[in-house]
Order: structure tokens, then sequence, then C-alpha cells
């Protein structure tokens, strides 16, 4: 049907439907948050598991408590599996645009360039002076309490550490220990690092098993 038929403005109407069709199909999804699993608010102690007299049963048990802040939007946020981490206890992809870069962002758009040593509140913006991400090899988001566990055994996916090493960091770590004093309008990690230590380090001496 021509435009003569048609009149100008029912033309122009017709020309901008098609062109309103084009824009749409042509628009890119918007990133899906990673799934991950509900928020914990409380942690155990590590002598609420001594009555379990199976070791191996006492090890899942103790490690299932240990998720519990491995597996938090804290941690999780800084273990993403893809090159962008992600933000916010929603878990939402980091805006502005960032990228791993070997944990410290690309080069003009470095982690410390928005993260300073301290939480800027007024901003909301968190901040810690080791920020930065894990590594590749230890992306946590999406994968099992199982896998996770495997990893954190593994030298070449833990970033070289010995077991008594990872019970140092994981009760020691100034960077693990943000996550229980988050700031703004973030969630905190569920009991204290001390009870998380207590419980890491319980876990390994009862033969460090992992869930299936």
């Amino acid at each position: 049907m021509s435009a003569r038929i048609l009149g100008p403005l029912a033309a122009a109407g017709l020309v901008a439907a098609f062109a309103m069709h084009g824009a749409t199909a042509r628009q890119v999804p918007a990133p899906v948050a990673p799934a991950k699993p509900a928020m914990a608010t409380s942690l155990k102690k590590a002598s609420d598991f001594a009555g379990i007299a199976d070791p191996k049963a006492r090890s899942l048990a103790l490690f299932s408590e240990v998720g519990k802040v491995l597996q938090h939007p804290r941690c999780l946020n800084c273990h993403p599996a893809t090159e962008r981490p992600t933000q916010t206890d929603a878990m939402t992809p980091h805006m502005p645009l960032v990228v791993r870069a070997e944990g410290m962002g690309a080069p003009g758009l470095h982690c410390f360039t928005c993260h300073h040593e301290k939480n800027y509140d007024p901003a909301n913006v968190p901040g810690n002076s080791k920020w930065m991400l894990a590594p590749a090899e230890m992306a946590w988001q999406g994968r099992t309490l199982g896998q996770i566990c495997a990893q954190l055994k593994d030298k070449e996916r833990n970033g070289g550490k010995t077991m008594a090493e990872m019970e140092e960091h994981m009760a020691k770590d100034e960077l693990v220990g943000w996550g229980w004093h988050p700031g703004g309008n973030r969630t905190p990690v569920p009991g204290t690092q001390m009870q998380f230590g207590e419980l890491f380090t319980a876990w390994v001496q009862s033969g460090a098993h992992c869930p299936a």
C-alpha cells in the first residue's frame, strides 16, 4: 500500500512502527544476577557439633555451617563466576562496568579508584585496604558447597595455601573480616569472624570432608 493511498500521517506512523520494532528486536537483555542461597542470619559455635560422634558426619555438619559464610553475598560478590563482579545483597552486576583483570581491575579503572581503605558510607561505597577480587580459579558463584569445599583444599585453586594457612586466612585476614562489618545498607555475614575461624579449624581437624 502506497503512502499516497495511506496519507502522509498514516505513512509516517507506519514507518515509525517498523523502526520501533527493529529497535526492540536489537535490544540486548539486561544481565541476570546469579542464583544464590538464602542468607543465613545466625552461626553456631564449633562446640555445638561436639556431640556428633562420627568424625565424618561431624566434619560435614561443620562445613555446612561454614558454608553459611562462604555462600553469603558478602563473599560471593567478590568470588564471581565471570570477569564482572556483583554487588549488594541482591548480587546484581557491578555498576559501573568493571572487570577482574587479575583481581585489581582493568588499567585506568582499578578497584582502588573507587574503593579506598575504609567504607565511604555517604556514597554507600565499601572499602578496605586489601580490596580486590578473588582470582578466577577461586570463583564460587553458581557452585555447590561441595565444589567450593574442593577448591578450598586444592592448592592450585586456593592461592597455594596449606590447610593451616587457610585456617589463618579465614580466622584473621582483615578482608575476610570486612564481611562482618560491611557498613552501609549491606547485610553482614552471620556470627563473628572468631566463630567462623573456630568452625573452619574444627572442620579441618575432623578430617576436612567435603559434601557430595
